[in-house]
């Protein structure tokens, strides 16, 4: 189902979640983005990639031991419990013969339970039984992360990688350089739990609104070896009749350059539709920007930049920044209290058990050096067409995992 339209009829495996066999198809303009329908039939694999995508990983902090807790073998069992429902998109599976309607059932207008979001955040299971009405089965990622109401407000909450826990902070710090950029993004607040600090944002998407990630856009088109990915990804973008694509790739990857984020990969960017009429409405405000700022890197490293990886087109930050077409939108007045910003953030009460000031300093002072780099380019930069090669170009674009790595 997408939202009230009847999509396909699937069979689901009882122990796997995985699609069995897809039945008739009601409505493929409907489809997820990127599932392709040849000579009439519906490429089950592509959809099972669609379906797997929509699950929790099995590589998120401490997925393994909520599903033994709760008894079951397969993230994929968790999106049949919630009958697949999101807070990302519209799309869901009705049992055959239920009397199941997206006006009762959907998260956006209902409550939904806290279960599954206590026990992927450690809490004991309930001797009472679990509500697996939940659209933490549904969230993907590798961060530890869950959905709250919050003063009636559908709200993520999400939390840091060992051993610095910064990524919440990223989030509040990136936030304020795309405000003072006028960057269309994610607002982002960092409250406490158990010692530990979290970011809290509210759902950009709505009940009509859904959020189509550039994973999925990629999938509508196959790649030549000849042509980049950034070049793939604007054509796949015109194909679709999606609008702005390069004003807000420039953005995204200034932004970027600036906070040295290592895990923008696909699926941490995308473009907003009408769930019903499935126009396009833009590209979404940008989010997820917490692996950055050297998170995980300690200050020497931080300082010596040696380390940082680049993602979704490059895989060098420098090599990235040749993309932008044009610099002229940025007013780097605006970024002149950066160290200042970053500070703030960085030495909030609690955070000094995680970061000490030498890690502020060193942060404080790489930024800056790619603000004043940035704005050296800027000032050379004449808006021309570039030769975009493949050089450089990511060849694996998957998430970071915070998985602490172990040295002999």
């Amino acid at each position: 189902m997408h939202k009230r339209t009847k999509v396909a009829e699937m069979e689901l495996d009882d122990a796997t979640g995985y699609i069995q066999k897809i039945g008739a198809v009601y409505a493929p303009e409907h489809l997820p983005v990127g599932v392709p329908v040849r000579r009439g039939a519906t490429d089950r694999a592509a959809l099972n990639e669609w379906w797997t995508d929509r699950s929790i990983p099995t590589s998120r902090s401490g997925v393994r031991e909520a599903l033994e807790m709760l008894e079951i073998n397969s993230p994929k069992m968790l999106l049949v419990r919630c009958y697949g429902l999101s807070l990302s998109d519209q799309y869901w599976i009705c049992p055959e013969g239920s009397d199941l309607t997206w006006d009762r059932i959907n998260f956006f207008g209902n409550d939904f339970s806290e279960d599954i979001g206590d026990v992927l955040f450690g809490a004991d299971k309930k001797a009472d039984g679990l509500d697996f009405s939940s659209p933490d089965n549904t969230s993907d990622g590798n961060l530890k992360k869950r959905w709250k109401i919050i003063n009636g407000k559908r709200c993520l909450v999400k939390g840091g990688s060992n051993p610095f826990r910064q990524q919440p902070f990223n989030e509040a710090i990136a936030a304020g350089i795309m405000e003072r950029l006028d960057i269309p993004h994610v607002p982002y607040t960092v409250t406490w739990n158990k010692g530990a600090p979290y970011s809290v944002c509210e759902d950009f998407v709505t009940e009509n609104t859904e959020l189509v990630s550039a994973w999925r856009i990629l999938k509508t088109q196959k790649k030549d070896n000849s042509t980049s990915m950034y070049q793939h990804f604007i054509n796949c973008c015109e194909a679709l009749g999606i609008q702005g694509t390069v004003p807000f790739l420039d953005r995204m990857m200034v932004l970027d350059y600036i906070i040295a984020n290592e895990d923008r990969h696909f699926n941490n960017f995308g473009v907003l539709r009408d769930a019903e009429t499935l126009h396009w409405l833009g590209f979404a405000p940008i989010y997820d920007s917490g692996s950055s700022l050297g998170y995980d890197k300690t200050s020497a490293q931080i300082r010596s930049e040696k380390e940082v990886i680049c993602k979704p087109f490059k895989n060098h930050h420098a090599e990235q920044l040749k993309l932008v077409s044009d610099f002229r939108w940025i007013n780097f007045d605006r970024l002149a209290d950066g160290k200042e910003l970053i500070a703030s953030v960085l030495s909030a009460d609690g955070a000094e058990e995680f970061i000490d000031e030498s890690r502020i300093s060193a942060i404080a002072a790489v930024t800056a050096k790619r603000i004043q780099t940035l704005r050296d380019i800027a000032l050379q930069h004449m808006p021309s067409p570039v030769e975009i090669t493949t050089e450089d170009d990511v060849e694996e674009d998957i998430a970071e995992d915070y998985t602490p790595k172990m040295e002999m």
